[in-house]
């Protein structure tokens, strides 16, 4: 399905751009003409998804914002390396200004996508007696709702516009978190029999529409001031009545052909050449490892797992094994790799000592092999600089721990969903669980999905230290809009 995208992308562009010079050209699709069948209605909205590419890396950062400002993951300094003006550090301690990089890029990106969708749907209006148009039209307010999401969680305030014919000198007011949020919640729930309620994870389908709805339930009380649990909970009830079900192996949902996964809701659809943004393993790996993934290149040293999140991890936990890469590293012939400046076999302390490490303070050993590292999504043998791995971006096991938290904040028993996630693990269930194990759990499950931050925030641990963040205030719940883009409109200061 993957790769059937990918090329139905690339034949969609080639095909847009071919054009003659005595044709008409229309700035809305005449509706006798067209659509003349199913595919050209099917390509009406691949722009929409195409701006999904861009959030797993620095080109768009919001996974990166999401984890590394979080308790779970980090970029530290490691001598000379890694430091980069200091950009991962601030995000990591809620030390960032509004024009650090990950601000700068984030705000673009999720415009991008909210105005491409805007784009599709003003070419589209006035042809809604179309059946198959009208569907349309709700699939791609779906997916601008989504960025739409993604903006108001990381920004809260911020410009609502719902069409892109503007004028060129329009300057764009912000409203509040709760206005967003609430034409959020009544767009998505309004296009809902207009999706299709198939089993297609790289659509707007109808239960992505329910994925959706319940992240914006769940975190009511964080944009609104007032909970919407039974709404949220209404809604994970319709995920898991859908046609998902938990694999048995915990790293099925993150595998290289991760396409078909019982789990998966909704995913952006990375491919090492022809859709690439998904560079994790580059970040993350000791520089060395190409050797044991006979990768044709040199990864940069970098990413690694906060100590104490780290621990958070029983050592029975199946996931702990799976997930992180530590211990000694090994060729993928077998053999013992040996460090280039330790000289030493190479094995890497899960332990980080210090979320910045200078030459003289540290040794060469600690700068450039403690901490463990990210193996959550597959590295496959001969890995390219860009996986080609699905990036989850809702999935069942969230849901399942969505409804345990939903059920206890209500005064009721959420072991039933819970368990199954801890089982599958390896580790024992609870008994009644409390508010906190689930919050923990969902940690230990999500880790690297882009969840954590906005878990912590619901919780209400964002603020407070760990490892070597310290406190942060209640204005580091959310991002300061870009500076380019105030200069650009000085109503966004206000």
């Amino acid at each position: 399905m993957k790769k059937l995208y990918i090329l139905f992308f690339i034949l969609f562009i080639v095909v847009s751009s071919c054009t003659k010079l005595d044709e008409v050209m229309y700035d809305k699709i005449p509706g006798s003409e067209y659509p003349e069948n199913a595919d050209q209605v099917a390509n009406l909205s691949v722009d929409a998804y195409k701006r999904l590419q861009n959030l797993a890396d620095d080109n768009g950062w919001w996974f990166l914002a999401q984890e590394i400002s979080s308790d779970g993951f980090c970029a530290p300094t490691r001598g000379s390396d890694w430091f980069d003006g200091g950009k991962w550090t601030d995000i990591h301690t809620h030390t960032w200004s509004n024009d650090s990089e990950g601000v700068n890029r984030m705000w673009g990106t999720f415009w991008e996508g909210i105005t491409s969708s805007n784009q599709i749907i003003d070419m589209l209006r006035g042809l809604e007696q179309n059946d198959a148009i009208r569907a349309k039209i709700g699939e791609v307010e779906v997916m601008r709702s989504f960025y739409y999401y993604l903006l108001m969680d990381n920004y809260g305030d911020a410009p609502y516009l719902t069409t892109a014919n503007l004028p060129s000198d329009f300057l764009p007011t912000k409203v509040s978190r709760k206005t967003i949020y609430d034409s959020l919640v009544s767009t998505v729930e309004r296009n809902l029999p207009h999706l299709k309620a198939i089993d297609n994870k790289l659509l707007a389908t109808r239960y992505m529409g329910y994925a959706l709805l319940a992240k914006l339930y769940v975190n009511a009380e964080v944009y609104t001031g007032a909970p919407q649990w039974e709404k949220a909970e209404m809604y994970c009830d319709s995920i898991i009545a859908g046609p998902y079900s938990l694999e048995a192996d915990v790293s099925a949902p993150f595998v290289t052909n991760n396409d078909k996964s019982s789990e998966i809701i909704f995913s952006i659809p990375y491919d090492e050449d022809n859709f690439t943004g998904f560079r994790i393993h580059m970040r993350t790996l000791h520089y060395q490892s190409n050797l044991t993934y006979d990768m044709p290149v040199g990864p940069w040293n970098g990413y690694a797992v906060v100590p104490t999140f780290f621990e958070k991890y029983e050592d029975a936990d199946i996931r702990k094994e799976k997930w992180f890469i530590y211990g000694p590293q090994l060729t993928s012939g077998g053999q013992p790799i040996i460090e280039s400046i330790t000289n030493e076999p190479l094995n890497i302390n899960p332990i980080l000592p210090a979320l910045v490490m200078q030459e003289g303070e540290y040794t060469p050993a600690q700068i450039r092999t403690t901490g463990a590292r990210a193996g959550k999504y597959e590295i496959k043998l001969g890995a390219k600089e860009n996986l080609s791995n699905n990036f989850p971006l809702f999935r069942l096991s969230d849901f399942y721990l969505l409804k345990a938290e939903l059920e206890v904040r209500m005064g009721r028993n959420g072991d039933a969903w819970i368990n199954p996630i801890r089982q599958r693990a390896g580790v024992a269930g609870y008994t009644n669980a409390t508010l906190t194990q689930v919050y923990d759990e969902r940690g230990r499950e999500l880790w690297l999905e882009g969840h954590r931050r906005q878990d912590q925030i619901r919780y209400g641990t964002w603020g407070q230290s760990w490892w070597e963040k310290p406190v942060s205030d209640a204005s580091r719940s959310t991002f300061p809009i870009p500076k380019w883009a105030i200069d650009a409109n000085p109503n966004l200061a206000n």
